[in-house]
């Protein structure tokens, strides 16, 4: 059980490094939004390409965040059920929800996705807008945040098997609950570790 603790620990800590990087992409979204305003409104200059880029950025967002929002417990659930259930009943309906539900959905997700990738990437389809941009990098975030999400989950089933073994206290982790981010020596001013 230590070594699937080590291994969850690890990717908590990817998909927090991962899920707290995403918020680069969003500011970069509302840079883009606000330089392509500016540029139509002053200078009649507009893109489609400006508007294509906005919404891949939103993507890569939010594929590379779902990890991250279900490790720091902040996921979609029925709380109003669930909140009635002791602890334990609830680490084991997050266990079948997680084996029975997400972990073949984000298979299913991920597979489909990373053929759709491949084709995309082969053609080198383009959008069909004016000034469109190639298709399959966006395409290619569908597979990687499918694939951050599936080793969230498997993090959190041995997280809640540990729970359920006596192994830990709590079975789920808050943002409170991980360890303090700091900077790191040996990584410069520019790299926080946990």
């Amino acid at each position: 059980m230590d070594l699937l603790l080590r291994g969850a620990r690890w990717i908590d800590m990817l998909n927090r490094h991962i899920g707290r990087a995403m918020a680069w992409p969003i500011i970069g979204a509302i840079v883009v939004s606000a330089g392509n305003a500016i540029s139509r409104k002053f200078f009649g200059i507009s893109s489609n390409a400006w508007l294509e880029i906005q919404w891949h950025l939103f993507a890569v967002s939010s594929l590379g965040c779902a990890g991250y929002v279900l490790l720091v417990n902040e996921h979609v659930r029925v709380d109003v059920w669930s909140s009635r259930c002791t602890p334990r009943t609830r680490a084991w309906i997050d266990v079948f929800g997680l084996l029975a539900c997400a972990l073949p959905m984000t298979g299913v997700i991920g597979w489909l996705s990373g053929e759709l990738f491949l084709r995309r990437l082969a053609s080198g389809e383009i959008y069909v807008n004016a000034g469109g941009l190639p298709v399959w990098p966006i395409v290619g975030a569908m597979p990687l945040g499918m694939a951050l999400l599936a080793l969230q989950c498997l993090s959190e089933v041995i997280r809640r098997i540990a729970y359920l073994r006596g192994a830990l206290v709590r079975a789920e982790l808050d943002e409170a609950d991980l360890p303090p981010w700091r900077w790191s020596a040996q990584r410069g001013a520019t790299g926080a570790m946990l």
